[in-house]
């Protein structure tokens, strides 16, 4: 089970989101801005995913809060969301690129996933 953390300003995207990454059995934590997912991240930092939109009111983009976890959480896995093209190439082989609409299902199983090799490692080394 991941921890993923949702930064989505559209309330029935990241409700849809939350509620299919529920169903597959992650904890969710929704933000509706980047700085509420900064508040969230400096209180809490224990995020194992983060599914970010692009365009987001507030000042702070999606990309700057990508730009900010590929600097400080290289190995996080992270998810940019938007409905037109966006180039991530900067943001690490951690970040990969979902153009909107995307499929959430396949977006849970992708996390489960990821999660299940990190854990994999993890013991591996443990």
């Amino acid at each position: 089970m991941a921890v993923v953390m949702i930064v989505e300003d559209e309330a029935l995207i990241r409700f849809a989101l939350a509620d299919e990454l529920i169903a597959c059995g992650h904890m969710v934590i929704e933000c509706c801005n980047v700085l509420e997912a900064l508040a969230v991240l400096g209180k809490d930092g224990e995020v194992d995913a983060v599914v970010t939109d692009v365009d987001m009111p507030g000042g702070l983009s999606g990309l700057d809060l990508s730009r900010l976890l590929a600097a400080t959480r290289p190995s996080l896995p992270l998810w940019v969301t938007s409905g037109r093209e966006v180039d991530i190439s900067a943001l690490g082989p951690a970040a990969a690129f979902l153009r909107k609409p995307y499929d959430m299902r396949a977006l849970a199983c992708e996390i489960a996933r990821r999660e299940a090799m990190s854990a994999e490692r993890s013991a591996s080394f443990g």
